[in-house]
């Protein structure tokens, strides 16, 4: 049976402000197992960063509150105090956050950086993490590692900025990697380098990864399994090609149709879903997807539970539509998205 390293149960994360209490994550569950992607996909605002980072403890704060599980090796996170939380970030967990011009600082060396990491969790000298940090960048594919470890981040472009970012997630071997948008702002050419590194590290490195992404796209030549989130709640959850090939849920069926495709009869048309994402301050009745799904009915006023509705148990949605109607409307909806098959 494969070692399951973290195990997500039933979290829910609010925040207070000024115009109400914001439900950003709203009862969210799934497990990671040792060497697997989990691939995290929805739209800005659906709760798939603050569900990392609540993995990590770093939405604490006066204005946040928490309930369900957070666990990795069978420890809660969330009960951790920040001083013991300081031993499993970087160390255990690991995240490469979306923007690395902002992670990185801009007034210390790209090496340093990723040395100091080295140095604070492990009781090494400067020469052997300096030593190591070279390892890292030839590891992640920067030319020349022994001379630009010692250059600025603006020195570097923004893919090598990534694969900085990413030697720096790396540093102490963490066992499960947070990947948070890691291709966003860089060309198509990059995203895939990026990905493709990603995968070939997490094997290298026998670590697990989850990666967080609004693309459909990027996730589907690397998860194992994909949940999809929608207004801080997961809507669909099953393997990538599940998700591919037999969707379950309107709003998966309308990030497959979003994705374009060059074998399409019009291939400089987008499709996109009609309408934007709920305020997660005031969210709709029942099925939160329902003001924008142009197949909602009646029974859709409530709220569907995460169920199996399909033969596979592991295969999980939110909708009202029998599988009967699921195949046939959503031919309808999913004009491009599937990959080639393997």
């Amino acid at each position: 049976m494969a070692e399951q390293l973290l195990e997500v149960d039933d979290l829910k994360v609010s925040f207070r402000t000024e115009d109400g209490v914001v439900r950003a994550v709203d009862g969210v569950s799934f497990g990671l197992e040792r060497g697997k992607v989990l691939g995290i996909v929805g739209e800005s605002g659906s709760g798939k960063s603050v569900t990392a980072m609540t993995i990590l403890g770093l939405t604490r704060g006066v204005n946040a509150s928490f309930e369900g599980e957070v666990k990795y090796r069978g420890e809660n996170l969330l009960h951790k105090s920040e001083s013991e939380l300081r031993r499993f970030r970087g160390n255990e967990i690991a995240m490469i956050f979306q923007d690395p011009m902002t992670s990185l600082n801009p007034v210390y060396r790209v090496g340093a950086q990723i040395s100091e990491v080295i140095t604070t969790h492990e009781d090494v000298s400067k020469e052997v993490a300096r030593r190591r940090t070279v390892q890292l960048l030839r590891q992640v594919g920067i030319p020349n590692p022994e001379r630009r470890i010692d250059d600025y981040p603006h020195q570097f472009s923004g893919g090598m900025r990534q694969r900085a970012m990413i030697a720096m997630a790396l540093a102490n071997n963490p066992d499960v990697l947070i990947a948070d948008e890691p291709t966003t702002a860089l060309d198509v050419t990059i995203q895939a380098q990026i990905i493709e590194l990603i995968d070939k590290l997490k094997d290298e490195f026998n670590s697990s990864v989850i990666l967080i992404t609004h693309d459909l796209g990027v996730v589907a030549e690397i998860a194992d399994e994909i949940a999809v989130m929608y207004a801080g709640r997961i809507v669909e959850f099953g393997s990538t090609r599940d998700i591919f090939y037999d969707p379950q849920h309107p709003y998966t069926w309308g990030l497959l149709g979003s994705i374009p495709r060059l074998d399409e009869e019009r291939p400089d048309k987008l499709h996109s879903i009609s309408g934007a994402p709920p305020s997660l301050i005031n969210l709709p009745r029942g099925c939160k997807f329902r003001p924008r799904c142009p197949h909602a009915f009646d029974k859709c006023i409530e709220e569907p539970a995460l169920e199996n509705r399909v033969d596979d148990p592991h295969h999980l949605d939110r909708c009202w539509l029998t599988i009967e109607e699921k195949r046939n409307l959503r031919d309808l909806t999913i004009h491009s998205g599937r990959p080639e098959a393997a």
